[in-house]
């Protein structure tokens, strides 16, 4: 019997066994599988509509977690003044509130969210949340990018100068300026408000709730905090003349115009701090020390103690002498 030539090339594999990995036990020591044994194989499809585009920097971070880097994802995802405090998060996941402000902390020490605190007119603390998708890349240390010098300018128009008037000929020459659309204007500032003699943040606090109810009078009296802020102090002013709230909000809303004329209720109700402001109270003189209290006397008529300037009868002695 012949013996099987060891130097023979093996038999080849058929097409269907070629593509599969090989197996552990048939895998040979030292010898890495190909590309196609494991990894990940994308099928990506273009987004039109309702995306969100996130940095590698972010999303293969390697110290962030993987709590921290979803909830960065899914904070840029937001639109903005969306609530993304950790009651809040804890409700949208199952993480629950440690984990969450463990992720949160962690964003905020790489720089990917800003905790700022803010006072709003009204006096209220508040904390706002900034999501920075490139922390590289601040509002205070953006880096600057040259760009290709900018074409000069062209020179202005030369002006027509003016020219005299023709006796009933007008002049062919001057063509009218085109009609240029204006933008929307700013309002205008409230008129002031009387400001109150003395400092209180105890009355400042209750006129703010004061123009806070006045919407329960009438509902077109509705207030932003700025005019909230700028009426207030009117209304400490009248308090501290002596005017009691009930009286104000008479004078406040009173004869208020039909709902077409009221455009800017706030400027209404500063006119009328100012032009109804009743005269401040008098000036009361402060009462001077009183009199010391009459010694005490022994009458004489009867063994009895009475107050009186000079010793004598008391007064029931006094009156049972008158009568006959």
């Amino acid at each position: 019997m012949g013996t099987r030539n060891p130097s023979a090339p093996p038999r080849s594999q058929s097409a269907d066994t070629a593509d599969k990995p090989p197996s552990r036990a048939h895998s040979h020591p030292g010898r890495r599988p190909g590309p196609r044994a494991f990894g990940v194989t994308h099928e990506n499809t273009r987004h039109t509509s309702r995306f969100t585009v996130i940095g590698n920097h972010l999303a293969q971070h390697p110290e962030l977690s993987l709590v921290a880097i979803a909830l960065a994802v899914h904070i840029q995802s937001l639109p903005s003044n969306t609530l993304v405090d950790i009651k809040t998060l804890a409700t949208r996941f199952p993480e629950g509130r440690t984990r969450i402000a463990a992720g949160l902390r962690e964003l905020e020490a790489h720089g990917y969210l800003r905790r700022e605190r803010e006072r709003t007119p009204s006096g209220r603390v508040i904390t706002r949340t900034v999501s920075c998708n490139q922390p590289g890349a601040s509002r205070h240390h953006a880096p600057t990018r040259t760009s290709p010098p900018e074409p000069p300018s062209p020179p202005p128009p030369p002006q027509p100068q003016p020219q005299p008037e023709s006796a009933g000929v007008p002049d062919a020459t001057t063509t009218p300026e085109p009609h240029r659309p204006r933008g929307k204007r700013k309002p205008h500032p409230l008129p002031p408000v009387p400001r109150p003699p003395c400092h209180s943040p105890a009355m400042l606090e209750t006129a703010t709730e004061f123009l806070g109810g006045l919407r329960r009078r009438d509902p077109r009296l509705v207030f932003s905090a700025c005019d909230t802020a700028h009426l207030a102090p009117g209304v400490v002013a009248w308090m501290q003349y002596d005017v009691p709230l009930s009286a104000v909000r008479t004078a406040l809303t009173a004869d208020l115009p039909p709902e077409d004329d009221l455009r800017r209720p706030a400027a209404l109700l500063a006119h009328r701090l100012t032009a109804l402001l009743p005269p401040p109270p008098p000036v009361r003189a402060p009462a001077g020390p009183k009199p010391p209290p009459d010694r005490m006397q022994n009458c004489d008529g009867y063994d009895r103690g009475f107050r009186a300037p000079e010793p004598g009868l008391c007064g029931d002695c006094r009156t049972a002498a008158v009568r006959p």
